[in-house]
């Protein structure tokens, strides 16, 4: 299983990268490679496009619905409504129950069809806490996390593989159970110590990152969702404090491989 960063820029676009996107490629037992999105936030569907054809897509899994985690659907949704190919379908969304209305409000029009077109591009799949799906080769699990809006963190499992991703949320037990002995543990550190102290719920710092990773047992942390205004190597330095095992912190056109 792979993932490629297109975008980890922590509450909106920085200088130099999109907000929260990542592509899973995991390929079946036929050889055909299955491609899910994770989030599309603020300023990740340009990079996206500069990797794959989004016809490509076969899912997106949207975790909570802040701007900088779904607003770029906006952009897919008038790829695939209006492309010259007539075979697209109904692209799958999995995503929490009120997207379909938010995008709408976002376009200022009524209900979920494009204007010109018979029907929905999107297929609208809720999630909730603990619900579990497939898609090819992948299964995900999704548990709620703690955060001002609903949120979810996923566990994407393929064979022996797994992929644990926190979406944005502060320390809780559902975290911890979503990274549990995970082969890599996306995971976002907004905050760093002292300065963010004053907001509880909302993100979490670099040694939380670190201390639920030491915690879960995962063989690697990938530090992600940094804001433009955080020095990398802060939260870097304070996951290391707590957490032994090997931490990378991600930049865009990464490439993570799952397997340890």
């Amino acid at each position: 299983m792979r993932v490629h960063v297109i975008g980890c820029s922590g509450s909106f676009a920085g200088p130099d990268g999109a907000a929260s996107s990542y592509l899973i490629e995991q390929e079946d037992a036929d050889g055909r490679t299955w491609r899910v999105l994770m989030d599309l936030g603020s300023g990740a569907f340009g990079p996206l496009q500069k990797l794959l054809d989004p016809a490509e897509l076969d899912a997106v899994i949207i975790s909570h619905l802040h701007p900088d985690h779904y607003l770029d659907l906006t952009g897919l949704e008038v790829f695939w409504a209006y492309h010259e190919r007539t075979d697209l379908g109904q692209l799958p969304i999995h995503a929490p129950e009120p997207l379909a209305e938010r995008l709408s409000a976002v376009l200022s029009r009524e209900g979920h069809v494009p204007d010109g077109v018979t029907c929905s591009p999107f297929d609208y799949r809720v999630i909730t806490d603990g619900h579990r799906f497939t898609i090819g080769p992948l299964e995900i699990e999704v548990r709620e996390v703690v955060h001002p809006v609903e949120a979810y963190g996923f566990r994407v499992t393929s064979g022996d593989e797994v992929l644990a991703y926190s979406g944005d949320t502060d320390a809780c037990p559902a975290l911890d159970e979503l990274a549990r002995g995970a082969d890599l543990f996306l995971c976002e550190a907004g905050y760093i110590e002292g300065r963010d102290d004053r907001f509880t719920g909302v993100h979490l710092t670099g040694r939380r990152a670190g201390e639920s990773a030491a915690r879960a047992g995962v063989g690697r942390l990938a530090l992600t969702h940094i804001p433009a205004w955080t020095d990398p190597s802060v939260p870097l330095a304070e996951a290391r404090a707590v957490h032994d095992g090997p931490i990378t912190m991600v930049r865009p056109a990464d490439i993570l491989e799952v397997s340890r």
